[in-house]
């Protein structure tokens, strides 16, 4: 979402149906800022379909950042009107990750099954543009970046290499809980291999979606 708010054609949104996802959590994960995520954002799913495909953003291109559980409780023909990129990653470090803000994750609180659904889905309905591995992404930002804005159809620009330190207006309420990192940085950081430690039930987790992970990572860029 960063690298392409630096882009002078493109508009971000963050998360837009995250409070349309809290409304119907079927987990039982406590989500951070809860109360303030629900107080923040239309709550309604279909409106917020609605103002996705119809609003003016003031961009000719809108990139909607959305993760794969988010999509609960909707009829997901508006996918048919965008162009679909997945953004995935090792299944280890997104439940280390996770698990270091929500208790109690379960496999669906973190939609990597959901998006290996919504991929063959996407693909098979030919609406599938493109996937994107975070960690070919950092090993190789230009590359990465270059192919997506080839496959969106838009230049790519040098200047989504970086960005200035700290919160942007983009960021959604739930930022101070998640978005530390990306706050202290000002571009892609060097790929360094991790080992992600897991306790049993999040290693149960990551053993069962690791399959799942490597059938999209074929697909990457």
């Amino acid at each position: 979402m960063y690298s392409f708010a630096q882009h002078p054609e493109v508009a971000v949104v963050d998360e837009p149906l995250y409070a349309h996802y809290l409304r119907h959590q079927t987990t039982v994960a406590e989500h951070p800022g809860r109360e303030a995520v629900l107080a923040s954002q239309e709550n309604d799913g279909e409106k917020v379909v609605a103002a996705m495909l119809n609003d003016d953003y003031g961009k000719p291109c809108v990139i909607f950042k959305q993760m794969t559980h988010h999509l609960i409780a909707l009829d997901l023909a508006f996918l048919d009107r965008m162009q679909n990129i997945l953004l995935i990653r090792d299944p280890r470090a997104i439940l280390s990750s996770y698990g270091k803000v929500v208790s109690e994750v379960s496999a669906q609180d973190v939609g990597i099954g959901q998006q290996h659904e919504l991929y063959h889905t996407l693909k098979a309905a030919g609406k599938l543009t493109a996937v994107v591995d975070s960690a070919r992404l950092l090993q190789n930002p230009a590359g990465v970046l270059s192919r997506l804005c080839a496959a969106i159809g838009i230049a790519y620009t040098p200047a989504m290499l970086q960005w200035p330190a700290g919160p942007r207006p983009e960021d959604g309420v739930w930022a101070p809980y998640w978005y530390a990192n990306v706050h202290a940085s000002t571009g892609f950081q060097p790929y360094v291999p991790k080992d992600y430690p897991l306790p049993p039930h999040l290693e149960a987790i990551a053993e069962a979606c690791q399959p799942l992970y490597a059938t999209l990572l074929e697909a990457a860029l």
